[in-house]
């Protein structure tokens, strides 16, 4: 089991107490230019972004717990410092997460988030505002993960307290189906599981595909937080489950690496984040590596897995590096358990997604496959493609047919998550 001090620290590592500092950069936005729905070229496309964050409200847990455990929920304080930020008791669950969309529109450059919840775009944690925002964008429906560490597996553990945590997990849950239903299906959030617990796992799973949630978000290293690996049968009922279901697993920027051990002594915030950043994107080609080396793809025929924040440029290479590594390294595919090459792994159980990238959807896509890749915006985080959805949208598909367009704005996201339209 992972040290208790290392795992408590995971949420207030979350998000770095230096991006709410004072400084950076504020974009003016003209918003009455950017805000006028879905391009005439995109007629009758119903877009998903399928990377977005919804903020956890700071009465989510205490409101909905039940009498005898409301007051070991999380809560939102104010700190000395001028920040909010989650806890559980005495304990310092950080920050609320990522918003750098101000509440007039204009966006935040250089920072991870505004210091009160107040100060950011009231869409960032209420679902009417969320709605008018998509709609300003010209998306129509959004796959959202969480914006905080609260709901974090290593956090939740460290607690030493699993009805505690369980509730914090299904409470999470059962708001997320109150958010599906209540923006008409537009707005679907990823479930989380209480991992820790093998039985509870596979019980709240079933629970929350019978509720209609769209997907589960997963760590790549689980043995990270002391459970095991997905090399252990652990894991077998769960991913036979998802198998059996549909049900996708999302891997949201879980690079099977720490960039913040790559990065130079001595760098500023904003040049650490700038690499870190980037890092991350590109770390998820070991995520795809570790699932197409062990075996599980071949014991699961049907498993879905989308690599979320992911981009889309690395894939050409780091699946031509893993077919080079099946020749020179894998000689005996494993003792027999590889049945298939890296490009057919990937075709039948991988789905990855752009936003800020020009060249991979421009050049790359048919390499790829125009039915593996899709779109997101990462609103409202750092780095999110705001201002200017529809016009990045067009500049990077605009060459393709009508089709190819329908596909990867809203085609491959429905597959994926199986949703209702």
């Amino acid at each position: 089991m992972a040290d208790t001090k290392e795992l408590a620290s995971d949420a207030r590592k979350y998000w770095s107490a230096e991006g709410y500092t004072p400084g950076g950069v504020l974009r003016e936005v003209d918003y009455a230019s950017q805000s006028g729905g879905l391009d005439p070229s995109l007629a009758g496309i119903k877009i998903v972004d399928t990377d977005t964050h919804f903020t956890e409200a700071p009465d989510l847990f205490t409101s909905r717990a039940p009498a005898a455990l409301k007051h070991k929920m999380p809560y939102v304080k104010l700190d000395a410092d001028g920040v909010e930020r989650w806890y559980v008791g005495d304990r310092n669950f950080g920050s609320m997460g990522g918003n750098v969309i101000r509440n007039d529109n204009n966006k935040l450059l250089g920072r991870l988030a505004f210091p009160k919840l107040e100060q950011a775009h009231p869409g960032g944690h209420l679902v009417k505002p969320r709605l008018q925002a998509m709609d300003d964008m010209g998306v129509h429906a959004q796959i959202c993960f969480q914006n905080s560490g609260v709901t974090q597996a290593g956090s939740l553990m460290s607690l030493g307290d699993p009805e505690v945590a369980l509730a914090v997990i299904q409470i999470y849950n059962d708001a997320s189906v109150e958010y599906q239903e209540t923006s008409g299906q537009r707005i679907f959030n990823m479930a989380h599981l209480p991992y820790w617990d093998e039985a509870a796992m596979n019980k709240e799973a079933r629970r929350c595909i019978d509720m209609g949630l769209k997907g589960f978000v997963l760590p790549d290293t689980p043995e990270r937080v002391g459970v095991p690996s997905f090399n252990h049968d652990y894991w077998t009922p769960f991913l036979e489950m998802c198998d059996a279901t549909g049900t996708p697993l999302n891997f949201h920027l879980n690079a099977a690496i720490d960039p913040n051990t790559l990065t130079w002594e001595g760098f500023a915030f904003e040049q650490t984040l700038s690499v870190v950043a980037t890092m991350f994107s590109i770390g998820n080609a070991a995520t795809l590596g570790n699932w197409i080396v062990s075996g599980r793809l071949d014991r699961h025929p049907g498993l879905k897995i989308g690599l979320i924040e992911s981009g889309m440029g690395w894939v050409p290479f780091a699946l031509e590096a893993l077919e080079h590594q099946f020749n020179e390294m894998l000689p005996n595919k494993a003792n027999g358990r590889l049945h298939k090459r890296p490009w057919e792994y990937f075709r039948d159980h991988f789905w990855v997604t752009y936003w800020f990238e020009k060249v991979g959807p421009k050049l790359l896509l048919e390499t790829i496959g125009t039915d593996k890749v899709m779109f997101e915006t990462d609103f409202p985080h750092p780095t999110s493609l705001y201002p200017g959805v529809q016009e990045h949208i067009v500049a990077t598909l605009g060459d393709y047919d009508y089709g190819v367009k329908k596909q990867v704005l809203e085609t491959n996201a429905s597959k994926l998550y199986n949703l209702p339209f």
